[in-house]
């Protein structure tokens, strides 16, 4: 099968999602199927502060896949003060995806987040007639569509009429209450991770904290208010407050690199937080070993890859009781979880951590076990192959394009917010949230 999927900002990797679809195409080039990949990135100076910028790396693509790099110049328009221009960005990826798709005919489009790359892919699909499979990855589902009214359009037109969509956490629940998308619509997928190289630093010693000298708290992945870094900062104060020899590993890139450092500076924190920037996906694993404990306190997740890293790493978990976490850890057994915000409930999860020699050891290996048993790539894989032979040959829903302009998104490209967008609409004035 031909294969084209659309992605947004994977170049560089900077979260669990840009892992995902290299290590999902990657295993289905090695099932026999044509890959070719269609990637927004960000080139000007204001995004790349954020996320990094450029087009793909010749060596970052995986051996078989075609990339095409795609610069999202009306996401781009917010870096000069005016509103993003999601739809020129839209028109833009149905242009190539077509162009594409006259070079050489793919059999079925992938977008991974339902939007913009969604709303891109189903345009696509209705011109030419394919199937559609769209990823609900993260902010597309938890936060889109409850800025404007247009957005919230443009969302429910994507989860409602893709061919399928997939989610990766039986809790993905909040989909369903802000859009009101049919939950037979969604195919579970789960999350995998490279258990070959995530790997303990020494399997004899899996969850062992130092009992001399600091214990360090790893934060890994996108830094992210959302993903609770700043309130993990307020942790450590606490318990450093209390005597504990505790510091913190900041790992990665994102919108509030700024805030956290500002944050470690209010806080008297400065000898106790190391912020380490961005780290290419292949230097990952070491990332981990130098981390004692996992911290992942965010609010929500499609599925938490980060997650699965640390447990295949041999870490002792400590996180929220939230959608794309419950899925795979449990209190007391696998890890440690506590309510979301609740900075208290994560000094109390850290304090039981510390105190009790046994407890991270006993964690670790539990969770160790089961990601190697149940989160695998090959699995996954397998998984949404199996979504794709459903859908092969088969018709697109084109029924929501004979709608009235008001009651559908458009990809004009006008280079002013969609009918029904408000001007301070979030996404529109910071597109790096989503």
């Amino acid at each position: 099968m031909r294969i084209c999927l659309v992605s947004r900002r994977y170049w560089p990797a900077v979260s669990g999602m840009s892992v995902y679809a290299e290590k999902l195409m990657e295993g289905l080039v090695a099932r026999g199927h044509e890959v070719v990949l269609v990637s927004q990135f960000r080139g000007d100076a204001v995004g790349s502060a954020v996320y990094g910028g450029g087009p793909p790396p010749a060596d970052r693509v995986p051996a078989g896949v075609r990339a095409v790099g795609l610069e999202a110049f009306g996401e781009q328009r917010s870096g000069e003060g005016l509103p993003a221009d999601f739809d020129a960005d839209v028109a833009a990826m149905r242009a190539t995806v077509e162009r594409l798709h006259a070079e050489e005919p793919f059999d079925l489009l992938h977008a991974q987040y339902a939007w913009p790359t969604g709303m891109a892919v189903l345009e696509a699909s209705a011109s030419l007639g394919l199937p559609s499979v769209v990823s609900v990855q993260g902010g597309d589902g938890h936060w889109v569509g409850l800025c404007c009214p247009a957005h919230s359009v443009g969302i429910r037109t994507v989860l409602d009429h893709a061919g399928a969509v997939l989610i990766g956490s039986q809790t993905f629940d909040e989909v369903v209450e802000h859009h009101g998308t049919d939950p037979a619509r969604f195919d579970l997928v789960g999350g995998a991770t490279d258990t070959a190289a995530f790997t303990p630093a020494d399997e004899t010693a899996v969850g062992v904290l130092p009992a001399d000298g600091p214990v360090t708290l790893l934060f890994h992945g996108r830094v992210d208010r959302r993903k609770g870094v700043l309130d993990l900062l307020h942790a450590l104060a606490a318990l450093r407050a209390e005597g504990r020899d505790v510091r913190l590993l900041v790992s990665g890139i994102g919108p509030d690199v700024t805030a956290v450092a500002d944050l470690v500076d209010e806080l008297g924190l400065g000898d106790a937080v190391e912020q380490r920037g961005y780290v290419p996906y292949p230097g990952a694993p070491a990332v981990y070993r130098d981390g004692h404990v996992f911290v992942s306190p965010t609010q929500s997740e499609g599925f938490s890859n980060t997650i699965l890293e640390a447990m295949a790493a041999g870490l002792p978990v400590v996180t929220t009781r939230t959608v794309g976490v419950v899925d795979c850890v449990r209190d007391g057994e696998n890890g440690l979880l506590h309510e979301v915000g609740d900075v208290g409930g994560l000094v109390g999860s850290l304090r039981r951590l510390l105190d009790d020699p046994a407890l991270g050891p006993k964690l670790a290996q539990q969770a160790l076990t089961e990601v190697r048993d149940v989160w695998s790539w090959p699995a996954l894989t397998a998984r949404v192959e199996a979504v794709y032979d459903r859908l092969a040959g088969t018709v697109p829903d084109t029924a929501w394009t004979g709608r009235e302009p008001a009651a559908r998104p458009t990809s004009t490209g006008r280079g002013t917010p969609p009918a029904g967008a408000d001007e301070d609409c979030r996404f529109l004035v910071t597109p790096h949230l989503l």
